[in-house]
């Protein structure tokens, strides 16, 4: 966007249009890479449907994820696809913060920042008791 083009709530939409689409997008390839890898690697394992297995510790966390992904595993990959796909929104939120600001509406930047505040706390796992 040039110096002289007005800021507008079109092309907010626009913007945050392409945001969400490139999110699901890339999530999409990441967990199919993941896939991809995860059956070459172990597709011709038999499932065992009678006992159920969990998810793995190293995945249950943002740091582990990163380390089985960069390590190229398949389920890391995976993992990973899904967390792009988490971040999609919220980065849809945090960029509509900025696109408020830039139209200086101080009400809806208020909203959105409270709005993210959550979504932020409730991914940490602060949501408070059940």
């Amino acid at each position: 966007m040039t110096l002289g083009q007005s800021w507008s709530d079109q092309r907010m939409e626009e913007i945050i249009g392409d945001l969400l689409r490139t999110g699901v997008l890339l999530s999409a390839f990441i967990v199919s890479c993941g896939a991809l890898i995860y059956l070459i690697r172990h597709g011709h394992s038999p499932a065992d449907y009678r006992v159920f297995h969990g998810e793995p510790t190293d995945l249950k966390n943002v740091r582990g994820i990163l380390r089985s992904a960069f390590k190229l595993r398949g389920r890391g990959i995976i993992q990973l696809g899904l967390l792009v796909l988490i971040a999609t929104p919220v980065a849809r939120v945090a960029f509509s913060v900025w696109g408020f600001a830039a139209e200086r509406d101080r009400m809806y930047v208020a909203f959105t920042l409270i709005v993210l505040a959550i979504l932020l706390c409730s991914l940490a796992g602060f949501a408070g008791p059940a």
